[in-house]
């Protein structure tokens, strides 16, 4: 398929939906209904996939793999980068239903979350990984290659569908790998319309998508022939995910939770911050790993900053996501809901400090949380300890650098953290001793096509995106040639 006749993809956005098999769109016997978190009323009917849709999913994975990993990269490459056009051909009807499943606003986070992932899916598509000559003398030759592992599984999801499942596509399809991906069963709709527009573009089998319940999950972390898992999702699914596949000795890439500490250093310009670390805490309602968790403000800006955090915080709505006016849209389904409500209850009990918000209006149709900021509570503290996963959050005075460091790393997680002071030297110093993949100084949540992304601890085993990130897709295969 050429660049020339994208237009003529036709895909209807109302539904039926179906699953993506051997490059066949596949109805099912069953299906189980998905919501709308803005109004709890079913938005869709998605198929669910039977043990034997997933096991004719993977048979046509493995199928289709000895082709497509015999292609040569830069025909792979070319084919990525027509389906970053179908994709950006039918983005607006994505942006659309990515709203209507998850709850994110249209305007604002649904439309960056489609843009950035059609831009992830042209870019990956031209990276490649070179051939690394180690030796080359008058008789001999070593080389460092990378091939294709086979057949991936990819398990994605709830909180950004469409970006972290197209973040595993591209760099698994660009090496030369087949896949079969497993959406969140809370958010399949967008998942499968990428699957299905897909299929006109790829090879029948090189992307399979199979949506259901957790067990098919548990399915292709067990399966033989399925060579790598790529799992985003919460620490304690991550380590059942890892001991499952260990079964056949899959690799395995690991996304998981955190508990992302922000340090504001006593000579912080911290008032234009103040904005800024609001939507690093609180975008998608919190309902990102990455989110800044846990806000460490040194005690001589402390009240002046909770001051201005909460002016700031009540400017913004929450609302359905589909509202022009609507910062920050619902929790999006019943489960994390209920956790927070619990997480409520915990912060009321023990009489913390609350100076907006905490209270969840359980009248509402929508699983709205308003935005809740919880005044210096103890260290530990349920809402300092747990990763809340929603839009609820401690601002912590302190007074010693070394106090604060060790605060916090003492964690079970190490995804990502940032520091924030004029002095960048000791920002940087503050940032070299923190216990996480990914360190911002004076800016946060800066990502790229280049730079790896992954969590040390808890929060994760391997990196996504860079040269490593293709990496992980990858056997290193060792070549060794006598002249």
């Amino acid at each position: 398929m050429t660049t020339e006749n994208i237009d003529r993809v036709s895909v209807d956005f109302t539904g039926p939906y179906k699953l993506s098999i051997g490059g066949r769109l596949v109805e099912t016997n069953q299906t189980f209904d998905v919501f709308n978190p803005a109004t709890n009323e079913v938005l869709a009917q998605a198929p669910e996939g039977s043990a034997e849709q997933m096991e004719e999913a993977i048979a046509a994975a493995k199928a289709a793999f000895p082709a497509w990993a015999a292609m040569d990269a830069d025909e792979r490459g070319a084919l990525i980068e027509t389906y970053a056009d179908a994709l950006e051909a039918h983005k607006d009807e994505l942006i659309t239903l990515l709203t209507l499943e998850q709850g994110k606003p249209r305007h604002s986070m649904a439309t960056g979350e489609v843009e950035a992932a059609i831009f992830w899916v042209r870019e990956v598509a031209k990276r490649r990984l070179p051939v690394e000559v180690i030796e080359d003398t008058d008789d001999h030759v070593v080389e460092i290659h990378h091939t294709p592992l086979g057949v991936v599984g990819a398990i994605t999801p709830w909180n950004f569908p469409v970006l972290l499942g197209l973040w595993k596509v591209a760099p698994c399809l660009v090496t030369g790998n087949t896949m079969v991906m497993k959406p969140s069963p809370y958010t399949p709709l967008t998942t499968l319309r990428f699957g299905e527009i897909a299929q006109q573009i790829f090879p029948a089998g090189v992307l399979n998508i199979v949506s259901g319940g957790n067990e098919l999950g548990a399915q292709m972390t067990e399966h033989p022939a399925i060579a790598k898992i790529s799992f985003t999702g919460s620490t304690a699914t991550g380590k059942k995910v890892m001991a499952s596949g260990s079964s056949n000795l899959k690799r395995i890439t690991l996304e998981l939770g955190g508990n992302d500490a922000a340090i504001v250093l006593a000579d912080a310009d911290w008032e234009p911050i103040v904005e800024t670390l609001f939507w690093a805490a609180f975008g998608n309602s919190g309902q990102w790993c990455i989110a800044s968790k846990r806000v460490y403000v040194h005690s001589s800006i402390h009240a002046d900053f909770v001051k201005a955090f909460v002016e700031y915080a009540k400017s913004v709505k929450v609302g359905d996501g589909m509202d022009p006016e609507t910062g920050l849209g619902p929790i999006q389904n019943k489960m994390q809901y209920e956790k927070l409500q619990s997480l409520f209850d915990d912060v009321k009990a023990n009489g913390y400090k609350v100076p907006l918000g905490g209270t969840i209006d359980t009248s509402l149709a929508g699983n709205f949380v308003p935005v809740t900021i919880v005044d210096n509570p103890p260290e530990d503290s349920r809402i300092v300890k747990e990763e809340p996963f929603g839009p609820i959050l401690p601002i912590i005075a302190f007074d010693d650098v070394e106090e604060v460091i060790a605060k916090a790393n003492d964690s079970e997680f190490g995804l990502a953290g940032s520091v924030w002071g004029r002095d960048r030297d000791a920002a940087i110093a503050v940032a070299k001793r923190l216990e996480t993949g990914t360190v911002w100084v004076n800016e946060i949540h800066i990502h790229g096509i280049d730079i790896p992304f992954g969590g040390h601890k808890q929060s994760g085993m391997g990196v996504e995106n860079g040269a490593e990130g293709l990496a992980e897709f990858t056997n290193t295969k060792t070549y060794m040639f006598h002249k």
